[in-house]
């Protein structure tokens, strides 16, 4: 006999009844707060912790963006340190309720980024920049923010002495998405790795977020599924957490690959506490990358 969820909670008699129904409907993720209740339960893993170093110097802007529909858009450039010397560069996409600033102020990649060149990874500069809440590809509207990155902040960076010929892409959740599908769009000639945290990816257009796709011919449009080949001769690492809601399709898309990538998935929420857990070998993936085509 198939019970409904709502069944189950309906049926529970009692106030220690429907405490302990509501704990176990967290705990499946039926109620918000599951993340909370599993890293209560030391079921998501260690946090990560900001390295406790100088960071190198940041370098910001602002231009208003002609591909987001005049948006004025910040911009920080992050060095691993005091100097500004010409470096490749590893785009960084924020997701969902982010901007720029999320990089620095919430997961303290400045701090990463000097660590991991005190470490010997080979030096790079880190680009953040605004891109709303449209999912980095066009939209209905003609908002397009995966055009602004490809068509407008590359520029500004090659202009801030950076090598956008040789660079990479990063993100965590709605940017790990973007990176996933900007990576192929500018090129294996210039990209050389794209390395994503708990990229937002569905296999079915029904769950997608309608942040990011108003229908179905939307996200067949724009989605990564069934375009992991795009990425040939590109390096990809992709982690997820176990207890993260994107862990089933980011398995699913990483078992679509048909050659192997590197991939993680470990105990870990869809939180900056995994986030930052996983920082250190991210950067180290894209530095020893980037530093294989050093001059």
């Amino acid at each position: 006999m198939h019970v409904s969820r709502r069944g189950v909670l309906a049926g529970v008699a009692g106030a220690a009844g429907a405490v302990a129904a509501a704990g176990f409907a967290v705990d499946e993720g039926w109620l918000p707060g599951r993340s909370r209740l599993r890293r209560a339960l030391g079921q998501t893993g260690p946090a990560g912790h900001i390295p406790d170093v100088t960071p190198g110097r940041v370098v910001s802007g602002s231009f208003a963006s002609r591909l987001r529909l005049g948006a004025r858009t910040g911009w920080s450039v992050i060095y691993p340190g005091p100097h500004t010397e010409r470096l490749p560069v590893l785009v960084a996409l924020h997701g969902l309720g982010g901007t720029h600033r999320s990089w620095i102020d919430e997961l303290g990649i400045d701090r990463f980024l000097a660590a991991a060149v005190a470490a010997e990874v080979p030096p790079f500069a880190i680009a953040t920049v605004d891109g709303g809440t449209t999912y980095w590809h066009p939209r209905p509207n003609g908002e397009d923010a995966g055009g602004m990155v490809v068509q407008e902040f590359l520029p500004l960076l090659a202009e801030q002495g950076l090598y956008t010929d040789r660079m990479a892409f990063h993100g965590y959740s709605m940017g790990g998405y973007g990176s996933l599908r900007l990576g192929p769009i500018v090129g294996r000639q210039k990209v050389r790795a794209v390395s994503v945290l708990s990229p937002a990816v569905w296999r079915d257009p029904a769950y997608a977020s309608p942040d990011g796709f108003a229908n179905a011919a939307e996200y067949q449009r724009y989605t990564v599924f069934g375009h992991q080949a795009d990425l040939d001769g590109i390096a990809v690492r992709v982690d997820c957490g176990t207890e993260d809601p994107f862990y089933p399709d980011d398995k699913a898309y990483v078992a679509g690959f048909a050659r192997p990538i590197t991939s993680t998935f470990e105990d870990g929420a869809h939180d900056a506490a995994y986030w930052t857990r996983m920082l250190p070998a991210q950067l180290d993936f894209v530095g020893r990358r980037l530093g294989s085509w050093r001059e």
